[in-house]
C-alpha cells in the first residue's frame, strides 16, 4: 500500500465517531489538524520538551504531520497503536493528544497509553476528563484488559493525574525511556478493565 492510500485508510479510521465528555470531543486525528496542532506544539513546546522525546529540526511540519499520520495509520491497521486528538467543544480548538501504543493481544491484552495538553489548557482539568472518557471505550472497543502507563519521578502532575483517574503504581523501571536525549527511570501505572475509573471532575 503506497503512503496515499495509507493515509486516506487512516482518514476512514478518523471518521468514526468521537468519544464525548463534558467540555471535550475526543477523535482520530486528520491531515486538516495540522496547523492547530503545530501552533498548540509551538507555544507549548518549552512545556513539553522535559518529557518527550528530542524534537527533530522539523518536527512541526507538515512533512512531519504526514509521516505521524502513515505512523498511525500502519499502527492502527497492524492493530499495535491509535492516536486521538481532544479538542474542545465550544471552540474546536486542539488542545491535546492521547496516544495507545504497543497493543499485545494473546494472552496480554494490554496496551500502553501516553498523552500531552498544550500549555494553554494545563491545570484546567481537560486530561482527567478526556482519560476518564476515553478508557473505557478504548477497553470495550480495543478488547483490552489492561492499559499501562509511565512518567518519569519528577513529572508529579502527571503521576498525580493517573492516580486520580484510577490507575495504580506498581513500580520503578530504570532507565526505561530515552526522554529528552536522556536514559530516564520511570514509575509504571496500570489501570484494569474491572479497576474504577473515577468520576470526571472538571476541576481535578
Amino acid at each position: 500500500m503506497d503512503d496515499l492510500n495509507v493515509i486516506n485508510r487512516f482518514l476512514y479510521f478518523g471518521a468514526q465517531k468521537p468519544v464525548v465528555s463534558d467540555r471535550l470531543y475526543i477523535r482520530y486525528p486528520r491531515l486538516s489538524d495540522w496547523q492547530q496542532w503545530s501552533a498548540v506544539r509551538t507555544i507549548s513546546r518549552d512545556h513539553l520538551v522535559p518529557w518527550e522525546p528530542v524534537w527533530s529540526p522539523n518536527n512541526l511540519s507538515k512533512v512531519n504531520f504526514k509521516a505521524r499520520l502513515r505512523h498511525y495509520a500502519r499502527d492502527a491497521r497492524e492493530d499495535i497503536g491509535h492516536a486521538y486528538f481532544l479538542f474542545r467543544k465550544d471552540n474546536h480548538h486542539l488542545i491535546g493528544s492521547i496516544t495507545l501504543s504497543n497493543i499485545r493481544r494473546g494472552v496480554s491484552q494490554t496496551g500502553s497509553i501516553g498523552y500531552w495538553t498544550g500549555l494553554p489548557y494545563i491545570r484546567k482539568g481537560y486530561m482527567f476528563e478526556a482519560l476518564c472518557a476515553l478508557l473505557p471505550f478504548i477497553f470495550e472497543h480495543h478488547g483490552l484488559r489492561r492499559v499501562e502507563a509511565a512518567c518519569v519521578p519528577e513529572n508529579a502532575a502527571s503521576g498525580s493525574l493517573l492516580r486520580k483517574v484510577g490507575f495504580i503504581e506498581e513500580g520503578r523501571a530504570r532507565e526505561y525511556l530515552c526522554i529528552n536525549g536522556t536514559w530516564q527511570d520511570h514509575l509504571l501505572f496500570a489501570l484494569l478493565e474491572s479497576d474504577k475509573i473515577n468520576s470526571t471532575d472538571t476541576q481535578a
